[in-house]
């Protein structure tokens, strides 16, 4: 049985920063290693096929410097890819241009590590209202469906029920555990946790719907 609450605890996040040619970027990264090889893994990540089965619905060019769009979700240009190690691409949403940078590791033979950092210029006051969350949960999300996929046993959640399974009492307890961990994450990174624990506490509201206290 595919246990949310134990793949969410599985995950590693981390919360950093990165100076770019614009100035200072925030760096939220989330990493997971899984039982699969290297190449499984990377196709999994890179196949407009296989996309679909645990992500979202892709179209476009999937090479470098091709372009892409997330059916309902993001759009962008791949700008480095070096398979089956790391593609960086570009995360276009609502106006504004944030990158991702995905990494594969080999961990043995037979297991191998995802690294996903999502870059953006964040200004103090988004950041002070949300936090790494905001984005973090989202990738959260993400892992949950690739963990379900690689397992390839039926018992995890296929995309399909994605949006019935956040708005369960399961999908909750996900969101809610997700963005409590990265809440410690950005303490860790030096943020105060006062003003952590308020930010969270607005994500989840966003995600969950419940009014923020």
């Amino acid at each position: 049985m595919f246990d949310a609450t134990e793949q969410i605890n599985a995950v590693q996040r981390k919360v950093g920063s990165r100076t770019l040619e614009a100035g200072e970027a925030r760096v939220t990264t989330i990493s997971q290693t899984y039982q699969a090889t290297a190449e499984d893994l990377w196709d999994a990540c890179t196949s407009a096929e296989r996309i679909p089965r645990w992500f979202l619905p892709i179209s476009g060019d999937l090479r470098l410097g091709g372009t892409y769009q997330l059916q309902g979700n993001a759009h962008g240009t791949v700008e480095s890819c070096e398979p089956p190690h790391r593609f960086t691409a570009t995360w276009e949403m609502g106006g504004e241009v944030s990158w991702i940078e995905v990494r594969v590791t080999p961990v043995g033979d037979e297991r191998a590590r995802l690294d996903l950092d999502h870059i953006a210029h964040v200004d103090q006051d988004r950041w002070a209202q949300f936090g790494p969350g905001a984005v973090g949960v989202g990738w959260d999300l993400g892992l949950l469906g690739l963990a379900s996929h690689l397992a390839g046993d039926g018992s995890g959640i296929t995309p399909e029920q994605g949006a019935e399974w956040t708005a369960s009492a399961e999908g909750r307890r996900a969101m809610e555990l997700s963005n409590q961990l990265w809440c410690e994450a950005s303490i860790a990174a030096g943020t105060d946790a006062d003003e952590a624990k308020a930010a969270a506490e607005r994500t989840t509201a966003f995600y969950t719907g419940d009014p923020a206290a």
